[in-house]
């Protein structure tokens, strides 16, 4: 298994100061629309989670997986001092399943921020989010450069687009490499 970000970790990622470099309502106001579905993969404690659920309104929802329960509670405390408790569901994966079976084809969005270069087999996990992504919907991934050569950036997009996907767009900071990518098939 890959090494899987702290919790402790989990706090600074939440931090309000992470918004002046990687804001997330600026980031998913451009594909996150009320009444979606969106999966958070790695959602640790709900950075992008909760402005994802202001986004989907109350007729959409965010899956939030993560393989770390206290990731989860502690998304769970923030969700409901955010008054958007009721737009999220919490799952628990495992390092080799999503266990995300019951979504599929019925995400509209799915997001892998900073998290695929922790996954055992990324491959297989881009598949198990492949599965979940409808037709038409969209995959939102970044990786923090630092932590991830854009070799191995490369080699993430070409297992995607083996999936099914097509990029959209692509950009590069001095600290992250994200693409947006829509499922073709």
């Amino acid at each position: 298994m890959s090494q899987v970000c702290p919790v402790w970790v989990g706090y600074l990622l939440a931090s309000p100061v992470r918004k002046l470099f990687q804001n997330p309502d600026v980031i998913l106001k451009s594909f996150v629309r009320d009444g979606m579905t969106v999966m958070d993969v790695g959602c640790a404690m709900g950075f992008f989670s909760l402005p994802a659920a202001r986004l989907t309104g109350d007729s959409g929802k965010v899956v939030c997986i993560d393989c770390q329960e206290p990731m989860l509670t502690r998304l769970t405390k923030r969700a409901k001092k955010a008054g958007v408790m009721h737009r999220i569901e919490t799952r628990m994966c495992t390092t080799d399943n999503l266990r995300a079976d019951d979504l599929s084809t019925k995400v509209d969005v799915a997001l892998a921020i900073a998290m695929v270069h922790e996954a055992s087999n990324p491959a297989h996990l881009i598949k198990q989010i492949s599965n979940t992504v409808k037709p038409g919907g969209v995959f939102y991934v970044a990786e923090p450069l630092g932590h991830v050569s854009l070799p191995q950036v490369e080699e993430t997009r070409a297992t995607i687009e083996q999936n099914g996907f097509e990029v959209l767009e692509t950009q590069k900071s001095h600290r992250l490499y994200s693409m947006l990518l829509k499922k073709t098939a």
